[in-house]
């Protein structure tokens, strides 16, 4: 068996192959219980949370080399902390960077629901572990390089040996979990704001506005305001899979 040959066929054919799948009632209740379960206890979020964290960061790179930034490397703590070190001469590439890591998660789930509901899981999948395999190129810390690696395998894995069922399920339960995930962090990041003012120094919003100019709470409104549309976009896909 050549591995590096069948991977890629695997690839390509999730670009080339459709299938939709219709959700009944009892399944979409279970996969939103799923995800609230992963993301609500401190005992699961503790795990999960790491995910959801390392899409926030990548939505931190991936943000910044759309406007030309070069990204030197990308860290994770086991705390859920994180940190992007990027540098360019645009003001605006630095702001645009630093605003697209709280929604990234909610983006991401948006997207997943979104492939599922056009058919497209396959090539979801094959979109998620190519960008996977390249973003363990900035990572620079173990925890980081572990949860890319762990959620690359698992990514390949289902490439090559899933049913295109299983690929729909699967893409479609991380899509709601990352939703919940994120608006879990919106609302963390809001108690940070209006009680644990202490940290402030750690939030992205209060960053921005120290950085731009711009008050922190029109950055914070910004991540709500995106957030909140995701939510409701995928609120929409959900139903339209349903079935009785």
């Amino acid at each position: 068996m050549n591995f590096p040959q069948t991977w890629w066929e695997a690839v390509v054919r999730g670009f080339t192959q459709t299938h939709t799948t219709t959700v009944p009632m009892p399944v979409l209740v279970g996969i939103l219980a799923c995800a609230v379960v992963l993301s609500i206890p401190r005992a699961t979020w503790r795990w999960f949370g790491l995910y959801v964290t390392f899409v926030h960061e990548l939505g931190h790179a991936y943000a910044a080399l759309m406007t030309g930034r070069f990204v030197h490397g990308l860290r994770i703590g086991l705390d859920h902390s994180g940190r992007l070190v990027s540098s360019g001469r645009s003001a605006f590439g630095a702001a645009w960077s630093g605003f697209w890591g709280y929604p990234a998660p909610a983006v991401v789930g948006l997207c997943l629901i979104a492939a599922v509901s056009a058919g497209r899981s396959g090539a979801a999948m094959s979109v998620g572990a190519l960008i996977l395999l390249v973003s363990l190129v900035f990572l620079r810390n173990l925890t980081g390089i572990l949860v890319a690696l762990a959620s690359a395998g698992i990514a390949q894995v289902l490439l090559l040996f899933a049913t295109p069922d299983v690929v729909n399920y699967v893409v479609l339960a991380l899509g709601v979990a990352l939703t919940v995930g994120g608006v879990r962090d919106l609302f963390k990041l809001a108690g940070v704001h209006a009680k644990r003012r202490e940290r402030l120094a750690s939030s992205d919003a209060f960053i921005l506005g120290r950085t731009t100019g711009v008050p922190g709470f029109v950055w914070l409104s910004g991540f709500t305001v995106v957030i909140a549309g995701c939510v409701a976009a995928s609120a929409w896909l959900l139903w339209g899979l349903l079935t009785v």
